[in-house]
């Protein structure tokens, strides 16, 4: 079926809404692909029903982990989103001028956990060690494709006093940095360097490089050392998230130098950053 000697093709399928994931999926079978991607934890129920239908055929998943129960021609890719998270977190308890920053996230989940209890715990890290005292605003929005809802959250977290505001909530975000841009606040974008929605009002974002999970899975079946059956986590170390590049035109060089200094302990395991209430909880001992 695999002829790698080939020029190497793929495709791909944009899904509006959940009801697409199921024929989206068995249009890339259809095609003949050798390995299909479910980008987004939400698709996980599709591509785990489509693997189990198709032993055959490998499949892989962003954001979203089986654990004991994963196919064995399925992989799950996730990443340390909590890392960045943390970061970013710090980044704007340095920032504040309020004392106030805030969090909106999509729906709640495992994913999104991360990004949020990552945030709050960078936060607490620079309450603690740069005798701040910087207090998080948050809310869900409890969708990831309403704009409106989340210029709403936003705008009322900068009525309540804060001046930096993070999201992790795909296309609501999108309405958390107009609000920054209208009220003349900031806002910390997501997944990708957004600075470019708003050059003036984005300081950083937490990115997370898909690019870089999908790429060396697919390095790894080219080789035919394909990792079905498991989930492949990425962090800093392996250079699959960060702050965004243009953090520098915003951010003053001293805090960038002390987040460098952050990633390390980070890599090296000094920092145990928490992903979850329970680790978070856990985390905050070790603050006191």
């Amino acid at each position: 079926m695999t002829d790698y000697e080939e020029e190497p093709k793929s495709d791909y399928q944009e899904s509006h809404q959940d009801a697409d994931f199921v024929p989206n999926l068995e249009t890339a079978l259809d095609a003949g692909n050798d390995l299909i991607w479910g980008i987004g934890f939400k698709l996980a129920d599709a591509v785990k029903a489509a693997a189990e239908e198709n032993p055959d055929v490998k499949y892989a998943i962003v954001d979203f982990s089986y654990g004991d129960k994963t196919p064995d021609n399925v992989v799950g890719v996730v990443f340390k989103q909590e890392q960045p998270s943390f970061l970013v977190g710090y980044i704007a308890a340095m920032m504040s001028e309020t004392g106030k920053v805030g969090f909106v996230g999509g729906m709640e989940s495992e994913v999104i956990s991360a990004f949020d209890y990552g945030y709050h715990a960078g936060v607490a890290y620079a309450n603690k060690v740069a005798n701040k005292d910087v207090k998080v605003l948050r809310q869900y929005a409890e969708a990831f494709d309403d704009p409106a809802k989340g210029k709403a959250i936003a705008n009322s977290m900068y009525q309540q006093g804060a001046d930096i505001v993070f999201h992790a909530a795909g296309g609501t975000g999108d309405g958390v940095i107009e609000a920054a841009k209208e009220q003349g606040k900031y806002a910390i974008g997501v997944d990708r360097d957004q600075s470019d929605l708003a050059p003036d009002n984005v300081i950083t974002s937490a990115m997370k490089r898909v690019d870089v999970g999908v790429y060396n899975v697919v390095k790894d079946l080219k080789e035919g050392k394909f990792p079905g059956g498991t989930t492949v986590v990425y962090g800093l170390e392996e250079g699959a998230v960060d702050i965004a590049p243009t953090s520098d035109k915003h951010v003053p060089k001293e805090i960038l130098d002390k987040v460098e200094e952050i990633k390390k302990l980070i890599i090296d395991g000094e920092i145990k950053v928490p992903f979850d209430e329970e680790s978070y909880e856990e985390y905050l001992k070790t603050l006191e």
